[in-house]
């Protein structure tokens, strides 16, 4: 047996939490990457049934999919610009929100809502830092164009997205500056911006001051955030004990013979490895000074005080023994009451999983 298994109690928790901390502003569920991992249509269903009716995602196919599966007036935001003809088409069919992050989108858009006859509902997103879409705030200018001259956008919204708001109250609060100058200058113009936002879930939890008419989150409604939180941790990986077997003194186990037995070792082989998730990481991709040396500071921590990792069976925790591998991992259990068909419990992000099935209960 091999499950990743989710109780819709602690996500409804969550999402009343998330509600609470909110207030008044709208909740968008982010159901990007098939709904964090576990599913998009099963978790806007736990959306709806706890009174959120505004998502966001990613990819068209998934506006289709929330419309299938949908109530009538849930609104979905495309969290990405898209200037390809037939995706807008699909897009006004289904009556999505837009996000339109630069001059060029715009006409894009407009030209194919002239075509159809339609009204392009739009979510402007303004680059504060993050640097991927969006309007900078020096195109104030072509900002203004777009209520100005392209009478086939509805624009009924504007957002930004705080890249450090898990770690870094300045960098958020010049952000949240910059984004607010845009509106501002928008609305000296006599235009209406529509529903502001600009929260993710960190933000939403470290800085409530920067809560306008919504907050998007995501990560929020799993409880898996880098920072202490009062949000449950949903998922968790259940698999059974394969086999359980004695090592003697002076064998190893796994890639490298990374761990070799100081004693004769009891020990059980579960059915899981990297390739379902297990012990996977990110961050990896940058290399700036400080990086850098984080990276080198970690290692020495580690040389003084090695890191262990355990799973749990039968409540009890059970040291990783040697390098985790592809499809499989060896814990020590020689003074545990540990026997075969045992379920083990192990930590996995639901963003990683795969390889199994997925089970809520």
């Amino acid at each position: 047996m091999r499950a990743y298994v989710v109780s819709t109690e602690d996500i409804l928790s969550n999402l009343v939490e998330i509600r609470k901390k909110a207030d008044s502003a709208t909740v968008i569920a982010v159901l990007k990457g098939d709904g964090y991992g576990l599913g998009l249509t099963t978790m806007a269903k736990l959306c709806r049934g706890a009174g959120i009716h505004h998502f966001a995602v990613t990819e068209v196919k998934d506006v289709r999919r929330l419309r299938l599966d949908g109530e009538e007036g849930d609104e979905i935001l495309l969290l990405r610009p898209t200037r390809n003809p037939d995706e807008i088409r699909t897009l006004l069919d289904e009556d999505a929100i837009f996000t339109v992050a630069s001059q060029k989108d715009a006409v894009a858009l407009s030209g194919v809502a002239r075509d159809m006859g339609a009204l392009a509902k739009v979510h402007l997103k303004i680059d504060t830092g993050m640097g991927r879409y969006g309007f900078l705030e020096e195109e104030l200018d072509e900002i203004l164009s777009c209520y100005a001259y392209l009478d086939c956008l509805s624009i009924c919204g504007i957002y930004t997205h705080f890249h450090s708001a898990f770690c870094n109250k300045k960098a958020t609060r010049l952000q949240a500056e910059s984004f607010l100058r845009v509106v501002e200058g928008i609305r000296e113009k006599g235009y209406n911006v529509g529903m502001v936002h600009a929260c993710n879930s960190s933000a939403l939890l470290r800085h409530p001051e920067y809560i306008f008419d919504a907050v998007r989150v995501g990560s929020a409604i799993l409880g898996r955030l880098n920072f202490r939180t009062n949000l449950k941790k949903v998922g968790v990986c259940q698999v059974s004990v394969d086999e359980i077997r004695w090592l003697p003194q002076g064998h190893t186990t796994g890639y490298g013979g990374a761990w070799k037995a100081k004693r004769s070792t009891r020990v059980a082989v579960l059915p899981v490895g990297w390739y379902h998730g297990y012990t996977t990481t990110y961050g990896d991709d940058v290399c700036r000074f400080r990086d850098s040396l984080r990276k080198v500071l970690s290692g020495i921590k580690e040389m003084v005080f090695p890191r262990k990792l355990y799973v749990t069976i039968r409540g009890e925790k059970c040291r990783v023994l040697g390098h985790v591998g592809m499809l499989h991992t060896v814990v020590d259990v020689t003074d545990k009451r540990v026997f075969e068909g045992d379920t083990a419990t192990v930590e996995i992000n639901p963003t990683r999983i795969r390889g199994m099935e997925i089970r809520f209960e």
